[in-house]
């Protein structure tokens, strides 16, 4: 599987689920991956690209600060697939010895990432709607002008919930 490295292109709210979405897009290619995730990680994401810290350690603080009291990093977190309307993501931690790939929700990857510095990479084959991929099969738009079409009829106070 061709993996592309992403960029978070902003957070809103879909009225429709009352879900929060987080929209991916590759450079140099005209498509976005919108992703609905949970109100936690997308506070979460929104905090750590806002630059706002937490009083006390939140769950992505934890992680990174276990990963690296084990002499490890957060190499790039990948969302690899869709299975049954569901994104799957891996984590990849490396050391001087090891690679470990974990599976994880594509939210958490997404946050540990910002978290760390660490790239985010999406399968190529998600944005591929031509094909009958992924993201057809979900119905969900992967071109920036359905996207923007579909996330009108969401309210615009509501993208500032999860401002950056």
């Amino acid at each position: 599987m061709k993996m592309v490295e992403v960029k978070i292109e902003g957070l809103a709210l879909d009225m429709t689920t009352n879900t929060p979405v987080v929209i991916l897009s590759p450079e140099g290619i005209d498509k976005v991956l919108p992703i609905w995730i949970g109100h936690a990680e997308a506070w979460a994401i929104a905090m750590e690209l806002s630059g706002v810290g937490s009083k006390r350690p939140l769950t992505h603080d934890l992680i990174k600060k276990v990963v690296t009291a084990f002499n490890a990093r957060v190499d790039r977190v990948e969302i690899t697939e869709l299975r049954e309307q569901t994104f799957f993501a891996l984590i990849h931690i490396v050391n001087d010895e090891k690679t470990w790939k974990i599976d994880a929700r594509p939210s958490d990857s997404i946050a540990l990432a910002l978290k760390t510095g660490s790239k985010i990479y999406v399968n190529e084959e998600l944005f591929d709607v031509s094909k009958g991929s992924a993201s057809d099969r979900l119905n969900m738009p992967t071109d920036p002008e359905s996207l923007r079409e579909r996330l009108k009829k969401i309210n615009p106070e509501d993208f500032g919930k999860y401002s950056l």
